[in-house]
């Protein structure tokens, strides 16, 4: 008699090759309406799944987790965050953590950069312009934007992503800076030219333009606070394609409207999926709707490492994606 096969249950739609791969290979139950899971559908999938593969917009804290049945043994989160799980409490009883590392790095560095020349040189806001009929003809004065060359960059965690930033943003000609918990090795410091401060303050003073690359954490909440903000100088640009919670959003929010900052390019916010008011209709702010991974590429190689980690815990191996309280 063939081996009865585990029963995964996935949260969101996912790309097709993804869930048609699942189905195969597993008792997949999937989400085709795609909406997100109540507190109380994700305590039933808890109750009876042996492998559940949720989203950014799950939130599993402790509470949620006591829920979770005997048979269930493993967390195959479908993306790299995994600060809307209690991986502790998992830990705790039992249950395996994994995530979906490394995929989507080029991806959101891409988008990253593509923020920074949005905001920079005023694109949406001169697309906006000519797609309403508001242009007029060309000016010498009108819609003055800032070049990226020559700028001081200040990157908030040089992970992968923070160091793939790097790279593109040097063959634009930015200088780089960076702050980090422990400095990177010497090899990679000198292949970015890169400069570490130890000091998150005396790095915002000196730069143009903050990107910010740090894990959600309790450490990292509202590391950008509104007195880190002030530091900054008027004309410096934030962008934000990490997590929202790691700027303090209402005092970003104020600094921009009061011309305290010159702009900013915010794929995440502070309490997702809702924006502040407050920022919607300045013209010195770009808003993207979580776009950093938002490509074929990156959702399809996402949803086939949520598979290897679910196949080698099967196999009785350590998933290659493996979370641990302590990496984060």
């Amino acid at each position: 008699m063939a081996a009865r096969k585990p029963k995964v249950i996935v949260t969101r739609k996912l790309p097709e090759p993804v869930e048609a791969r699942m189905v195969e290979l597993f008792d997949a139950e999937l989400n085709a309406a795609d909406a997100p899971m109540g507190r109380e559908q994700l305590a039933e999938a808890l109750a009876k799944a042996d492998v559940l593969a949720p989203t950014i917009t799950d939130r599993l804290d402790a509470e949620l987790l006591d829920s979770a049945g005997p048979q269930l043994k493993l967390i195959a989160n479908f993306g790299a965050g995994v600060d809307h799980i209690d991986v502790a409490a998992a830990n705790a009883r039992g249950i395996t953590v994994t995530n979906t590392p490394g995929v989507l790095t080029d991806d959101t560095a891409d988008l990253t950069m593509a923020l920074m020349m949005a905001v920079s040189r005023r694109i949406v806001e001169g697309a906006n312009t000519a797609q309403s009929g508001g242009f007029t003809g060309w000016s010498p004065t009108w819609m003055l934007g800032r070049r990226l060359g020559g700028k001081k960059l200040g990157i908030i965690g040089l992970g992968r992503i923070g160091q793939a930033v790097a790279r593109r943003a040097r063959a634009f000609g930015l200088e780089i800076h960076y702050h980090n918990r422990k400095p990177v090795s010497p090899r990679i410091a000198q292949e970015l030219g890169a400069t570490h401060w130890e000091s998150l303050d005396q790095m915002l003073a000196r730069v143009d333009i903050v990107s910010v690359h740090a894990p959600h954490t309790p450490a990292t909440y509202h590391l950008l606070s509104a007195r880190r903000l002030k530091l900054l100088q008027p004309h410096a640009l934030v962008i934000n394609t990490a997590r929202g919670e790691i700027i303090d959003e209402a005092a970003l929010a104020k600094m921009l409207r009061e011309g305290d900052l010159a702009g900013a390019g915010l794929d995440v916010f502070e309490f997702e999926p809702r924006i502040d008011p407050k920022l919607l209709g300045l013209p010195n702010v770009v808003l993207l709707p979580h776009l950093g991974s938002n490509t074929i590429e990156a959702r399809v190689a996402m949803g086939q490492k949520v598979i290897i980690n679910i196949q080698t815990w099967l196999d009785g191996h350590r998933p290659p994606d493996r979370v641990i309280p302590a990496m984060l």
